[in-house]
């Protein structure tokens, strides 16, 4: 069956494993693949049918597995390839295809193609990476062998770009006397997408999975492939004279190109499906990345996610934020293209801490009602849910009170970044606890035991404190759980017809916005079409600490399927963070 006549991708759930976090088999402290099979029950109750690993490949393990040395090797932290294999083989079984991460954008400094591409300027893969000379070194005037007694390692770089970790875009290599280009760590050297042989090896990556038996790809950092020819200069945006690499360089022109020969080559006429992190793409040029001319067919944006690239200079952010950005995506995605619904990953922090006051994330009560709010959103926007690690049990931020506890690479960087700032270290570690991507990567919290049932040694990372009251075990026995009200919902969701209820509509059913400039309320209605008759369900979410009042029309005729307070309470006004799903099926649209 071809790609183009199974969209089994539209009705499931996705649901992300960050490897070394998830569960650890042998006691070592890491997650490994073995652990994931073991858990694969658990994940088939959340009704998973496409399971997101982030990397697992040969890896020095500088950026967490994002720097890749090897493509075709599992890294050892994690298993074997035999393990590889029989997780997707039992993983099969189940029901749930795997996706792996493609890092396409950079490997590892450690992989092979840059030891060879790093040797000289005439090589075989001495263009497989992009390399400049120094300002006053252009190409053609001076050579390697011209300037080897020369200090060159002491000038300017190319031009004035931050990576993203914080640090200079650019880092001098000896042994050709070139800078290369770094979008992440200087560990992570940019691969040089002009060059169609390194295309090519690519594409070859990505038909070896397919073959291994994956249902799909999550592909890495891709806005940032294709970088603009003149490699100019921007304007500064802090006090280190630098600006940042993705303002310079996201989705520069002609990247389409690349991307519909990735498709051409990889995916097109087969079952897998594709999702492309892409920040810096907006709603309004989603018809050009998703949909029956794209090139995946679903695309993270994170227009919704309050996206704050210098963690010391954070935008405001709001509720009607976040809703004009969700309300965009939802409209660009409605007749071309499909949304993958999603609040939290491995980079970003805990949902009910990005998107609720420290008041709310900090009261267990609120905590709770603020996660099932978020949920109920998950499970009715248009699009594809794609839940991470612990979001089904409200997983929250954890506080350190020393960056020495933090082990993520980008974390360092932003606090020092904070101190050049001129902010005192106790204000840098205020933007560290509330931002950082090891606030995500804490691991799974099973049970109440030692190390919430993750290992029986000491873990990677520090466990978040608050294991011991909130993990699976003590959720899946309490039925006012966070856990259980996103199994309520998923069976909600994929219900077929039950009772003469159309519930398909809450899957691909189309969806209307209402309520587009109430200040505190994110609502809309998911409906599916059959004949005159229609089945209506209203979703009204208030993501406000206060009472929202509505006008009464709208619950006139109601049935409430759903609230988040747990009970049939029937009034024209929200509570404090209350989300409702209402249902009419003697209504015409």
């Amino acid at each position: 069956m071809t790609k183009q006549h199974s969209n089994w991708w539209k009705h499931t759930i996705a649901y992300e494993i960050y490897p070394s976090s998830f569960q650890d088999s042998n006691g070592d402290g890491f997650g490994d693949i073995k652990g994931i099979t073991s858990r694969l029950d658990y994940l088939q109750s959340l009704k998973v049918g496409a399971l997101w690993l982030t990397p697992v490949y040969a890896s020095p393990m500088v950026d967490n597995g994002y720097d890749v040395s090897n493509f075709y090797e599992i890294n050892p932290f994690y298993g074997t390839m035999e393990d590889m294999e029989r997780l997707i083989a039992e993983a099969d079984k189940r029901g749930i295809k795997i996706v792996m991460d493609l890092v396409f954008n950079h490997t590892s400094e450690e992989c092979d193609w840059f030891k060879e591409s790093r040797k000289s300027r005439d090589n075989p893969k001495s263009d497989w990476y992009i390399w400049k000379d120094a300002p006053d070194a252009t190409a053609g005037e001076k050579h390697a062998s011209d300037i080897a007694g020369e200090n060159y390692a002491d000038r300017e770089p190319p031009n004035n770009w931050r990576s993203i970790f914080g640090v200079p875009a650019w880092t001098w290599c000896e042994e050709r006397k070139q800078y290369y280009l770094h979008t992440f760590a200087k560990q992570q050297p940019d691969l040089n997408w002009e060059n169609p042989e390194v295309r090519k090896a690519l594409y070859d990556i990505a038909n070896f999975w397919i073959k291994k038996g994956v249902g799909g790809f999550r592909i890495d950092a891709i806005p940032y492939i294709k970088k603009p020819a003149d490699f100019a200069s921007g304007k500064p945006d802090a006090g280190d004279g630098m600006v940042s690499i993705h303002t310079m360089t996201v989705n520069t022109e002609g990247i389409l190109d690349f991307l519909q020969e990735f498709k051409a080559n990889v995916t097109e006429g087969k079952n897998v499906f594709t999702v492309a992190e892409a920040n810096g793409v907006g709603p309004e040029d989603l018809k050009y990345w998703v949909g029956e001319k794209g090139a995946f067919d679903m695309l993270f944006e994170f227009g919704h996610l309050h996206d704050v690239e210098i963690w010391c200079k954070p935008s405001p952010f709001g509720i009607m934020d976040f809703k004009k950005a969700l309300i965009a995506s939802q409209r660009a995605t409605a007749r071309n293209g499909w949304y993958p619904v999603f609040f939290e990953n491995h980079d970003k922090p805990r949902s009910v801490n990005n998107f609720f006051s420290p008041a709310v994330a900090g009261d267990p009560t609120k905590n709770k009602l603020a996660a099932k709010a978020l949920a109920v959103l998950m499970m009715t926007l248009r699009g594809t849910p794609f839940l991470f690690e612990g979001q089904e049990i409200g997983m929250t931020n954890m506080k350190r009170n020393s960056i020495d506890k933090y082990d993520e690479v980008n974390t360092k960087a932003q606090y020092n970044l904070a101190l050049q700032e001129g902010f005192t270290p106790d204000e840098a570690m205020g933007f560290v606890n509330r931002f950082s991507r090891d606030n995500a990567r804490t691991p799974m919290q099973w049970d109440s035991s030692p190390n919430a049932g993750f290992t029986t040694g000491k873990p990677w990372l520090g466990m978040n404190e608050n294991f011991t009251e909130l993990n699976v075990a003590f959720e899946d026995a309490s039925e006012d759980s966070v856990l259980k009200f996103y199994k309520e919902l998923i069976e909600l969701r994929q219900k077929t017809r039950t009772s003469g209820n159309d519930y398909t509509a809450l899957n691909d059913g189309d969806l209307e916005i209402i309520l587009e400039n109430h200040p505190q309320v994110l609502g809309f209605k998911r409906f599916s079409s059959a004949g005159i008759d229609k089945d209506i369900y209203t979703i009204l979410v208030n993501l406000s600490e206060t009472a929202a009042e509505l006008d009464e029309i709208l619950f006139l005729n109601q049935e409430k399927v759903i609230s988040n307070y747990g009970d049939n309470l029937s009034s024209n006004s929200l509570r404090p963070l209350e989300a409702v799903i209402l249902h009419s099926s003697d209504f015409m649209i």
